[in-house]
């Protein structure tokens, strides 16, 4: 059987979800992470979890398309017995997604509906799948955003799926508890290369003099957080929201 935890983590392969993979890596869990088109990064990124001397599989994944979410948990399920001898994961990080910017007033249905696959059905479909494979003691991670406490124009649709995302998590915390189930949230502001905001010059300068640490995020700044939350010292966080943002907007 496996002696080390495992994490699932959901758009691995580039941006955050890169560096939390690397960061639960660093802390001696294995790692399954997911792509949806970056096969050649994704390989990359295992190829750096294995030189560290952990085991790591990479698993196509499109987290809009609910239809084939049973499809994946098999081959998450074949992946657990052929490559990690065991039967269950400890660790479920929901970050794959993406961003869009677009006032309210044009914002359009699909756009809308975009958002709402990827983000919100996405990201409970996919957790509803994996908690006959998720140990029990385990733990939730979904990824939210600054801009669901902070309001920004032309976010409306992404923070409002995450928004959501975020009510959904306590309510894992409260129906997860009696298998010892930790669900939390952690909230990234703008981190530029991965995140919702568009990545200029003048967008910098302000996110830059709007955070009480007087700079911008890197990817880097994040995975450690959620690499955190895995470990024996987050136990009895559960239900909470983490902003991890350097103080923007305080």
């Amino acid at each position: 059987m496996s002696t080390s935890n495992i994490a699932l983590v959901t758009g691995g392969s580039r941006g955050l979800g890169k560096d939390m993979a690397l960061k639960l890596a660093q802390q001696g869990i294995d790692v399954i992470l997911t792509y949806r088109s970056q096969q050649a990064e994704a390989a990359a990124v295992v190829a750096e979890i294995e030189a560290l001397g952990h085991r790591a599989v990479a698993l196509p994944l499109n987290v809009a398309d609910i239809n084939t979410f049973g499809a994946f948990f098999d081959q998450v399920a074949a992946v657990l017995a052929d490559t990690f001898g065991t039967d269950r994961f400890d660790f479920l990080i929901n970050n794959a997604g993406t961003s869009l910017s677009a006032p309210i007033a044009e914002t359009t249905e699909a756009q809308f509906d975009e958002m709402l696959n990827i983000h919100l059905k996405g990201v409970y479909f996919l957790t509803q799948k994996a908690l006959p494979l998720l140990r029990d003691g385990g733990r939730i991670i979904n990824i939210s955003t600054v801009s669901a406490r902070s309001s920004y124009a032309g976010f409306s649709a992404y923070a409002s799926m995450k928004g959501a995302v975020e009510v959904f998590t306590r309510y894992l915390a409260v129906e997860l508890g009696s298998r010892g189930i930790a669900a939390n949230v952690v909230a990234p502001g703008a981190v530029f290369g991965g995140g919702a905001m568009p990545d200029t010059p003048e967008m910098r300068a302000w996110v830059a003099q709007a955070t009480a640490l007087g700079r911008t995020a890197e990817p880097d700044d994040i995975g450690g957080i959620v690499a955190f939350l895995c470990t024996d010292a987050a136990r009895w966080l559960n239900g909470q929201r983490l902003e991890v943002t350097g103080g923007i907007v305080l």
